[in-house]
C-alpha cells in the first residue's frame, strides 16, 4: 500500500528539504519506487540536492498547476544519482518547482488551484506506481501546506532548538492533531554538539507530547556539503545517516 509522507517546518532554514531528500534516497535505495514533490513553490530548491539545474526541467510543478502538461510529465527520473547500490525495483522521481523569477512571481501574484495539487498527488501515486510519495512542504501554515498534511499517512515536523521554532512547532503539532494525521513525529535538527541528545529528546517530547524520532547534532560534514548532494549517499556510515535510516523505518511502521 502506498504511503504519503509530508516533511514540514514552521520556519525556513530548518533542514526540511535535506531531510526529505535523504529519506527519499534511502527508500529508493531499499528498492522502493519513490516520488519527491517540491510544493515550496515560492522558494523551491530541493532539486539542487539531486543535481538538477533549471535547464534540466522540461516541465515543473508550476506547468501542471497552470494546465500546460499532465502531472506525470513533471516527474524526472533521478535514480542514476543514487549510484550502483540501489536494490532491485528502486526508482526515484523528482517533481520540481520552477526557479524562474517570472514563475515564482506569478504564484505570488495569482496563486493556483489547491484542489488541482491534491489531484496531482494522487495521480502521481497511481500513474508512477509509487510506494512512497514524499512532499517537501512550504514552511509555515497556508492552504497548500494544510492540504499536504491532511492527506498524509505520516508527518515529520523538523525543528531546531530555538525559541521561535519551539513556539511555531507547537502550533503545527496542534493543527496536525486536529487534521487527524495517522502518524506524526518530530525531528530536532542542527543541535549544538554541547547539548545532550537524550536530554533534548526528553524535553521536546514532554513539551509537545509527541514522539521525537531523531535528534540530529550539528555536523561539519553536513555544513561542508552545503546542499550539493544527498548526505546519506555521500556519508553512508555517518551517525546522521543512521538516524535518517531509523527515521525512514519509523515513518513506515
Amino acid at each position: 500500500m502506498s504511503k504519503i509522507i509530508s516533511v514540514h517546518s514552521f520556519r525556513g532554514g530548518t533542514g526540511k528539504s535535506n531531510t526529505t531528500a535523504n529519506l527519499a534516497a534511502i527508500y529508493a535505495a531499499q528498492g522502493k519506487r519513490v516520488g519527491v514533490i517540491d510544493t515550496d513553490i515560492q522558494s523551491p530548491g530541493i532539486h539542487v540536492l539531486f543535481g538538477m539545474e533549471e535547464d534540466d526541467m522540461k516541465f515543473s510543478l508550476n506547468d501542471y498547476l497552470w494546465g500546460k502538461c499532465d502531472v506525470k510529465q513533471t516527474a524526472h527520473d533521478v535514480t542514476e544519482m543514487l549510484g550502483p547500490g540501489v536494490a532491485k525495483g528502486g526508482q526515484l522521481f523528482l517533481i520540481p518547482s520552477s526557479m524562474k523569477p517570472g514563475e515564482i512571481a506569478r504564484v505570488l501574484r495569482e496563486g493556483y488551484d489547491v484542489g488541482l495539487l491534491n489531484d496531482g498527488f494522487h495521480a502521481l501515486v497511481e500513474e508512477l506506481s509509487l510506494d512512497v510519495l514524499m512532499i517537501d512542504t512550504h514552511p509555515g501554515l497556508n492552504e497548500e501546506t494544510l492540504l499536504s498534511i491532511a492527506i498524509s499517512d505520516a508527518l515529520t515536523i523538523i525543528m531546531r532548538p530555538d525559541s521561535q521554532d519551539y513556539q511555531g512547532t507547537g502550533v503545527t503539532v496542534e493543527v496536525a492533531r486536529k487534521l487527524d494525521v495517522p502518524r506524526m513525529v518530530l525531528v530536532v535538527n542542527k543541535v549544538p554538539g554541547v547539548f545532550n541528545a537524550d536530554e533534548v529528546k526528553e524535553r521536546v517530547e514532554k513539551t509537545y507530547n509527541c514522539e521525537v524520532a531523531a535528534v540530529l547534532l550539528h555536523s561539519d560534514e553536513m555544513m561542508t556539503l552545503a546542499s550539493s548532494g544527498v548526505f546519506a549517499l555521500k556519508y553512508p556510515d555517518h551517525a546522521i545517516t543512521q538516524s535518517y535510516k531509523n527515521l525512514a523505518k519509523r515513518l513506515l511502521e
